[in-house]
């Protein structure tokens, strides 16, 4: 316990004590002793004795009443700067926990008063503060998996050239090749992602058009589509559909969706691409055959590293980190982002406040 700070706020009360009992002590000495000798006069007593007798045990009774306050005034203070304190203190050796690196430690729930509410945003503080931390290591985790299998696929390679295990042929070098681009490619994939965390508060906000947008960015995939005979279907209004938004970031969302849904719908399939308005947003939806995502695996196909193919096939290619983009983008304009399924198919959309309803998004 903090007893300066006892001793402090003691202090305050002593101070308050001696206001109050110096300004009895001047109010007794000028105006009750004078009433109490023009009362003696009035009476024909001589006030002389009885005076002096008043104002000696007014001031006796005075310098009681103000050792008294004072002790009781100690005693609350101890008792309540130490209700107070000890959550305070309590706050003070967890911070130091935090700061150490442990972030599970918590408050235990207290009163319902500034204090108590002191302490839950102490304890959500931690908890997020632990959610981050988690997070973190999990992206380490994740992003050295997906470069150990790329490297030592080079690794051995190289080695088996050195050792002329392996022909120098065209092939060897392809292959190398392409696991050199996926390495490229994850670690392109990771510097978008932490830009992307980055994004929130520092949009360039401008009017787009959403339409136009997308119309652009699923050309940019036409290729990938028609290499798997997918058909695409565009559902939009005839009508411009403006919004603000970061035409740069913007375009990335699109682009990753339309990448997405290019690598994992299902050769030979339809996909449908919706764009519908409401007063306050705009939502972006792709429609494509499920495949082999299971309901189990909507609440994860935002993380980051997520493939909803169990064994983690990399027959599509890809780190799993596009949607995790997406996410990251939409909510730093103020969206959101989801998915369900139905009827075989899934539905992954995103939606994206208008002009009227942006009023938590920082526009610097």
């Amino acid at each position: 316990m903090n007893r300066y700070l006892i001793v402090k706020l003691l202090s305050i009360t002593i101070v308050v004590i001696l206001f109050v009992v110096g300004m009895v002590w001047l109010s007794i000495d000028t105006l009750a002793a004078g009433y109490f000798v023009t009362l003696m006069e009035k009476y024909h007593i001589s006030p002389e004795p009885a005076h002096d007798m008043f104002v000696s045990a007014i001031h006796r009774y005075l310098i009681w009443t103000f050792l008294g306050a004072v002790i009781l005034a100690a005693v609350l203070s101890y008792l309540m700067m130490r209700k107070v304190l000890k959550p305070l203190t309590r706050m003070t050796a967890i911070t130091q926990d935090i700061a150490a690196g442990d972030f599970s430690v918590r408050v235990p729930p207290g009163s319902a008063d500034e204090v108590g509410r002191l302490a839950k945003a102490f304890n959500l503080m931690a908890e997020n503060l632990e959610k981050l931390e988690k997070l973190r290591r999990n992206l380490m985790i994740d992003v050295a998996h997906e470069l150990r299998t790329p490297l030592t696929n080079i690794r051995g390679y190289l080695e088996a050239l050195t050792d002329k295990v392996v022909p120098p042929t065209t092939q060897t070098f392809t292959l190398l090749l392409d696991e050199t681009l996926r390495l490229a490619t994850l670690v392109e994939d990771v510097l978008q992602l932490a830009r992307a965390d980055a994004a929130r508060g520092k949009l360039q906000l401008e009017p787009v058009d959403v339409k136009d947008a997308l119309r652009d960015a699923l050309a940019g995939f036409g290729a990938q589509f028609q290499k798997k005979d997918i058909t695409l279907h565009l559902q939009a209004s005839l009508h411009p559909v403006v919004i603000p938004a970061d035409r740069g970031r913007l375009m990335r969302v699109l682009r990753n969706l339309a990448d997405n849904t290019a690598r994992y719908a299902p050769a030979g399939s339809n996909v449908t691409f919706r764009l519908t308005t409401a007063s306050d947003a705009v939502r972006i939806e792709s429609v494509n055959p499920a495949g082999g995502v299971t309901a189990g695996d909507l609440p994860f196909l935002f993380e980051r590293f997520y493939r909803g193919e169990k064994s983690r096939s990399r027959e599509h290619g890809g780190a799993g980190i596009g949607l995790s983009i997406v996410k990251e983008l939409v909510e730093a304009h103020g969206g959101s982002v989801g998915a369900s399924l139905a009827e075989g198919l899934i539905h992954i959309f995103v939606t994206l406040p208008t002009a009227q309803s942006r009023n938590n998004v920082d526009p610097s």
